[in-house]
């Protein structure tokens, strides 16, 4: 097994020594679904297209992932086909197979087998989108919401690097009284909106508050609305991507979750 622990052997080590807490079973499957994983191929690919090597085992067929080039070295003995995707790509392609997911299998400490339920509940997870909807904000109120959901919302921003300049989560008033939770994003970039919200649902999913509602509005900051948010809200700075330096122009500067097994 490879000395180097990574991110996903400790997520999988938390997880293995308290296997009935739910949060540590969602940061799991949090850290497969955003890592790049290694996934062995059948052949080399060809263009976009890929074909997985499967393996029939004792509990139903299986593909190959490992979160290091070296770890797919170790397992095969040698160069084998590979294509790295992220987690939520290859949770998207088995979902409805019936194939399971073996992770680092026999070199390292994250060793283990996902059965194709788990895969199907990963993908359905990261999948849906927002549904739009109309209402008109009287007030904003400090947020009062789970340290987890704060937490969850921090780590998923910070990915998002140039789709926005901030976001402000707030409590929210609406005219006719409903009252919930906003997350309004400051001066996002044309065509984020999409990503922004899918951002922001997957914290919830990964947080255990699927079954909660935040709200996403996207705003100028200068507009009304944004500074009252602003005055009420908490505040996340996304962080602002470095721009390489141009050549010739030096100082120039994007439900539950299954048990593990």
């Amino acid at each position: 097994m490879s000395d180097l622990l990574t991110l996903l052997d400790a997520a999988h080590a938390a997880v293995s020594a308290d296997p009935e807490n739910e949060t540590l079973r969602l940061r799991f499957y949090e850290r497969l679904a955003d890592g790049e994983m290694i996934l062995l191929l059948e052949r080399e690919a060809v263009g976009a297209a890929v074909e997985p090597r499967v393996f029939d085992i004792e509990g139903g067929p299986v593909v190959l992932v490992f979160d290091r080039e070296e770890r797919l070295a170790a397992f095969t003995g040698g160069i084998a086909p590979y294509a790295a995707l992220p987690g939520r790509v290859i949770a998207g392609m088995l979902k409805g197979q019936g194939i399971g997911l073996g992770v680092n299998l026999g070199v390292a400490p994250s060793s283990m087998l996902l059965p194709a339920e788990a895969m199907d509940w990963l993908a359905m997870a990261l999948e849906g989108g927002p549904e739009a909807a109309e209402a008109v904000p009287e007030r904003f109120l400090a947020p009062m919401v789970p340290e987890v959901l704060v937490a969850g919302l921090d780590a998923k921003l910070a990915k998002a690097g140039g789709l926005a300049v901030a976001a402000v989560l707030a409590g929210v008033e609406y005219r006719g009284g409903r009252r919930g939770h906003m997350l309004a994003f400051l001066d996002a970039i044309p065509g984020a909106e999409s990503a922004l919200a899918g951002a922001v649902r997957e914290a919830l999913v990964f947080s255990g508050l699927e079954a909660g509602e935040l709200d996403v509005a996207f705003l100028r900051s200068g507009e009304p609305a944004a500074l009252a948010i602003i005055r009420a809200g908490l505040r996340f700075d996304l962080p602002v991507p470095e721009v390489p330096e141009a050549p010739g122009a030096p100082g120039m500067d994007p439900a539950r979750p299954p048990k593990l097994r």
